[in-house]
């Protein structure tokens, strides 16, 4: 009988932006929660790798070593269609899952890494100097010191979350009382008042994004298309990496929606394995268990691996051990084998072994024998 055990195969660390202080935090609360196997999954970065891996040794956990892009399929965009970001047509998250270890990426594939990173955080600084225009022109008091921000919150790679984040630490330190705080936010977003409660860290900064840095703020800026390789390129950088590209679904949404692509179910299968992609996940506190269980045991059928994460890329702190949107309790069984099945073929992959059997013996001895 297989053993089976809990996976969270998507995980952000302060590596991209992340709920997480350190990765010691996000892997000691894997742990606490009696998930096994754990999968970092930082955008454009491969930078954690060591850290996750002695992390996860320190534990007796079994690591999964993936990232994440934001890509661009010209023949989506063309047609109008929605794919996994519902706001865009034509942008398409990708993950890659099994990465080597240590990493083995260069030539053409490592600098192609190297320019999206570039291309992302330039997006990012011209928003804070935008940022800081508006703040010169509501008389906030602060600035935003772009060099500062990078230093102190990232470790290299800049998301507009970050600034957010920034904002909110500039207006905790130069505000003496909430009083001040409410005011200096209500200037801030032009005669607004702040709608979230001050303690309520997530919710602040995601109100600033949304006020500010989004489509309409004052400080937003559209994207650069160079930020965003088309999806080929990204499938290439992935294999390059060693690991297998990955298709992030989506699936219902709050409203019980679906995008264009992942609507017929079958149709988008037979896209994506056209495409090259045999792989998918899911983050699971977006969906039901109903339509969870049906989405992923459909591929599953269909022949892809399939795994699920959390993300933990917003300042939300949540458990590490994953649940569906309408069963905090956790995954059904049928969830659990699912997962496990794919972090079995993950696992086989990263470690160039022949099966999913011997990838869950790979597991199983890590978790049980380290």
């Amino acid at each position: 009988m297989i053993k089976i055990v809990d996976v969270n195969a998507h995980l952000h660390t302060p590596y991209s932006f992340s709920a997480f202080k350190d990765i010691g935090q996000a892997v000691g609360m894997a742990a606490s929660e009696g998930v096994k196997v754990v999968g970092i999954n930082d955008f454009y970065s491969m930078d954690g790798y060591r850290e996750w891996d002695e992390e996860c040794s320190k534990r007796r956990l079994y690591p999964l070593f993936n990232i994440e892009f934001i890509s661009l399929n010209a023949e989506d965009q063309k047609a109008g269609l929605r794919v996994n970001d519902p706001n865009n047509p034509g942008r398409t998250y990708l993950s890659g899952k099994g990465l080597a270890y240590p990493v083995k990426l260069s030539g053409k594939e490592a600098r192609m890494l190297s320019d999206v990173r570039r291309e992302s955080n330039a997006q990012v600084e011209k928003m804070c100097a935008k940022l800081n225009d508006h703040l010169d022109e509501v008389k906030a008091g602060f600035r935003i010191d772009f060099r500062k921000l990078t230093e102190e919150l990232t470790k290299g790679l800049v998301r507009e979350r970050h600034l957010a984040k920034g904002l909110r630490l500039e207006v905790d330190s130069v505000a003496k009382t909430d009083a001040d705080k409410l005011g200096i936010y209500e200037r801030i977003f032009s005669g607004n008042p702040l709608k979230a409660p001050l303690n309520d860290v997530a919710a602040v900064e995601n109100e600033i994004r949304s006020k500010l840095l989004k489509a309409g703020g004052a400080a937003f800026v559209p994207e650069d298309p160079k930020a965003f390789l088309p999806m080929e390129t990204v499938q290439e950088i992935i294999t390059a990496a060693g690991g297998i590209p990955t298709y992030p679904f989506l699936a219902d949404n709050a409203k019980g929606e679906f995008t264009d692509f992942e609507a017929d179910l079958q149709k988008a299968a037979d896209t994506l394995r056209r495409r090259g992609i045999r792989s998918v996940e899911f983050i699971t506190t977006r969906n039901t268990t109903a339509v969870l269980e049906q989405y992923a045991g459909f591929l599953t059928d269909e022949g892809f691996i399939v795994t699920f994460g959390s993300e933990h890329n917003t300042p939300a702190m949540e458990p590490v051990k994953l649940r569906t949107r309408d069963h905090a309790e956790g995954l059904s069984e049928r969830l659990r084998e699912i997962n496990f099945h794919g972090a079995c073929c993950v696992a086989a992959h990263q470690e160039g072994l022949a099966s999913a059997e011997e990838g869950e013996e790979a597991i199983l001895k890590r978790i049980e024998n380290s």
